[in-house]
């Protein structure tokens, strides 16, 4: 009996935990970091939901923190086998499990100042989920394999790896299963599902047929703007800061969106269609993925192998552009005159450097705040976003006055209308179901009619920790 159960972002966008279980072996596919208020995220993320030692095998689909930040985790727990990947997932998830486990660290020393100066009983004081030697030791558990190569990633199961065209080493997974008498059954997990015309990554790749698919559903009730259209609408977005003799701000993820951003920008840059203006990536964890983005050349598509490689350039570097890596740096950029660009992490302005250039500009009438990705429930992007008067920052209120926009055409999340295309692409007379997971209720409601529209015979969505028996 093959049974599918979820144990993170089943009616949640956050914290992916796919288990497919086989009868013989136990794979779990993604281990990510639920991503929310902090008593609520310590509650999940600390317990599993099952036993790490009894897995047989992990799988990564790519290096967002949400689908491989709790892998140290998890090794931490016990967990001895491998950790199959692209090679260049195993460098971003390198880079992010290794800055995450810094980050619980610097925040847990935080708590315990603090509760030293204000003891308080209610008040608990909590250590990391894991350390950077947990992060290492996770990381030395990864196998990669190319993309479009069989894999046994289990006695009796194959697995081959497809672009997912979502981040750098994205993949989606299609496992083979050997059942009795030469039987086999094919199950696809999409991860998450990149979309076609981005900039730097390939489209993501048909998978072959399967008999039953797990996919994402983040925008599963919404429609892109075309990503053709990022280009000309930054344009347009810098062009008016500047005229306004204001600065642009970009709240950016640090791995792959922050790298798009400054594709765009060095095109624009080089044919003149932005005025000369410097341009600021202020984050080290940003300057990290910027150099595995350029040690794998592998995942690029054609038009920038043409317009970039094949000219000797690189699509990440341009005279007007500085990565800010030292703190003092850092701050001076606040002190300048005139209209820049900074690009700077996080990507929903929850924490990193990007909150002291917001605090520093968000209260000027000529600045410009852009958004370029996802904003989660709760987060300060997400209030900003929705049109909030007033912020706190630091614990201080701060008067919204810089203009905030939000560019939905640079989401690296395929929307319904994408991944119905997709889907259809599949054997839809073989394929016997899809279960949607990584999607909040109302959105996957939606694709699941979509699809079911489309001609998917079964649609439903996992719910935590119930099995679904894959016949």
């Amino acid at each position: 009996m093959v049974r599918i159960e979820s144990w993170g972002a089943a009616g949640e966008v956050t914290g992916s935990k796919h288990l497919l279980d086989t009868g013989r072996n136990r794979i779990l596919v993604d281990c990510g970091l639920f991503q929310g208020r902090r008593e609520e995220a310590r509650r999940k993320n600390e317990s599993f939901g099952f036993d790490p030692r009894g897995l047989t095998a992990c799988l990564a689909t790519h290096g967002h923190l949400d689908h491989c930040g709790l892998y140290p985790r998890l090794v931490r727990e016990g967990y001895q086998g491998s950790i199959v990947s692209t090679p260049a997932t195993r460098d971003v998830a390198g880079l992010v499990m290794l800055d995450s486990a810094k980050i619980q660290t610097q925040d847990a020393d935080y708590l315990r100042r603090r509760q030293r100066k204000d003891p308080q009983p209610w008040r608990t004081v909590y250590e990391p989920l894991y350390d950077a030697r947990d992060a290492r030791r996770a990381l030395e558990r990864f196998v990669t394999v190319s993309y479009g190569r069989p894999f046994a990633i289990a006695p009796g199961v194959e697995v081959t790896l497809h672009d997912a065209g979502h981040i750098l080493g994205s993949a989606t997974a299609r496992f083979t299963i050997r059942r009795e008498a030469g039987a086999e059954l094919a199950v696809g997990f999409t991860g998450d599902l990149g979309r076609r015309n981005t900039p730097i990554l390939r489209d993501p790749e048909p998978m072959p047929p399967v008999d039953w698919l797990v996919c994402e559903s983040t925008y599963g009730d919404r429609l892109h703007e075309p990503a053709c259209d990022g280009e000309q609408r930054l344009e347009t977005v810098v062009r008016e800061t500047v005229e306004r003799g204001g600065r642009l701000i970009i709240p950016s993820f640090a791995v792959g969106r922050t790298q798009e951003m400054i594709y765009l920008l060095h095109g624009l840059h080089r044919d003149g269609r932005i005025p000369e203006l410097p341009v600021f990536v202020d984050s080290p964890m940003a300057v990290s993925a910027t150099a595995i983005f350029r040690a794998h050349p592998e995942c690029f598509d054609e038009e920038t192998i043409e317009d970039f490689l094949d000219q000797g350039e690189s699509p990440f570097a341009f005279d007007r552009l500085r990565y800010v890596t030292q703190v003092s740096e850092s701050k001076r950029i606040n002190d300048l005159r005139g209209p820049c660009i900074i690009i700077s992490s996080s990507g929903m302005a929850e924490a990193g450097r990007v909150l002291h250039h917001l605090s520093h500009g968000i209260g000027d009438p000529r600045n410009t705040v852009l958004f370029v990705g996802f904003q989660g429930a709760s987060t300060l992007g997400r209030r900003l976003v929705d049109g909030a008067d007033e912020v706190r920052i630091f614990g201080e209120p701060h008067a919204v006055r810089a203009r905030v926009l939000s560019l939905d055409c640079f989401s690296a999340h395929a929307d319904y209308a994408e991944i119905g295309a997709w889907v259809k692409q599949l054997d839809l007379g073989r394929l016997k179901g899809v279960l949607l997971v990584h999607g909040e209720p109302g959105a996957q409601a939606h694709l699941a009619e979509f699809l079911r529209q489309a001609g998917v015979r079964r649609v439903e969505a996992l719910a935590p920790g119930r099995p679904v028996v894959l016949d």
